[in-house]
């Protein structure tokens, strides 16, 4: 259990090519980013009328994009959804539906959730054991988690959600990795139940992290509550659009998920040829773990190759997918000399 004393501090994410290049002067450029867990080959661009610029955006359009949403998550109904610009500006708010109190998240997880919930004033503590979330005011999961894929069963959720819910508590389940998750473990048709919030990331499983959309699923008046904050036009015409016309697109979403699976299977084999052993992860990132990650993380940014380390846990990496036969290249060329120096480090010892 760690208590996470200063947590409304900024935290560092993968996907800042600035950063990037600042520790990296002297890399090979263009940078292969694979430091974030969001599609490479996102849902096809498509030209959008001059007037979805020019005017605000219609609440009627608001409307069918809640309506599609509920159908493409499984959410009870549209009245059970509000749309935001990222599921990033929904977390403090969502922490602000109960009073402060104690916050607890089964980690190591992504940081934003920590750094929300003391914004919202709760003490806020990391757990590594799932039973332990049972004492919080506020209990918060991610699942799939980011960075090592595990997954919580939906009764366990379940059933954590009736406890929080008896005591006027809530669980909030971030499922942005549930696309190429294992829905049947998604709680979205499960919020009416009360005691829940199911957040769902848009722009990682479609590739389109730039268009800012995401979700919060809830019992109605919660999520008239929600939404009261947010007033009029909060998602942008564009993110309309594109979100109506992708969540409605199941065939593009299973061809997509079946390309996702094969890249992640090819993936693993890329780094097992090089004695990088994977221990997790979605289809969108791996998770891998060895001792010399350091070594591996700072081998291959030389090379311009972008993984995501974690400050605080040296051995552990994650990775993102290639999006291109030139990005499959440079990353096993830039691995294979990795390898190479590191066996060559090993005779020198021996």
């Amino acid at each position: 259990m760690k208590l996470l004393d200063g947590a409304v501090a900024a935290v560092d994410h993968g996907g800042s090519l600035g950063r990037a290049r600042a520790l990296f002067p002297s890399a090979v450029l263009p940078f292969v980013d694979l430091s974030t867990g969001i599609n490479p080959h996102s849902y096809p661009l498509f030209d959008l009328p001059a007037t979805i610029l020019l005017r605000l955006p219609e609440a009627a359009r608001t409307r069918d994009l809640v309506e599609v949403a509920a159908s493409a998550y499984g959410a009870p109904s549209p009245d059970n959804i509000v749309a935001a610009p990222g599921t990033q500006i929904l977390l403090p708010r969502v922490a602000s539906l109960i009073a402060p109190g104690k916050a607890l998240v089964l980690g190591p997880t992504y940081a934003e959730h920590a750094r929300a919930a003391a914004i919202a004033g709760h003490a806020v503590t990391e757990v590594d054991d799932f039973a332990a979330l049972a004492g919080a005011d506020l209990a918060i999961v991610v699942n799939p988690n980011n960075p090592d894929g595990r997954v919580i069963e939906r009764d366990r959720l379940l059933a954590l959600a009736a406890g929080m819910h008896a005591k006027g508590g809530l669980l909030v389940v971030d499922e942005a990795f549930m696309d190429v998750g294992p829905r049947q473990h998604s709680l979205a048709g499960d919020v009416d139940q009360g005691g829940i919030v199911v957040l769902r990331s848009f722009g990682k499983f479609f590739g389109l992290a730039g268009l800012r959309l995401g979700f919060a699923f809830s019992d109605a008046p919660t999520v008239r509550r929600l939404d009261m904050q947010f007033g009029p036009w909060a998602v942008a015409g564009p993110a309309l659009e594109y979100g109506i016309r992708a969540l409605a697109d199941i065939g593009w979403q299973d061809a997509m998920r079946s390309s996702l699976a094969d890249a992640a299977a090819r993936l693993d084999g890329l780094f097992g040829r090089f004695g990088v052993p994977v221990a997790g992860g979605t289809t969108l990132f791996r998770y891998v773990s060895l001792p010399d990650a350091a070594g591996l993380f700072s081998a291959l940014g030389e090379r311009g190759i972008l993984l995501r380390h974690f400050p605080g846990r040296p051995n552990v990496l994650r990775a993102g997918l290639p999006g291109s036969q030139e990005e499959w290249q440079r990353l096993e060329s830039a691995l294979a000399g990795w390898a190479s120096r590191r066996d060559d480090d090993a005779r020198e010892i021996a």
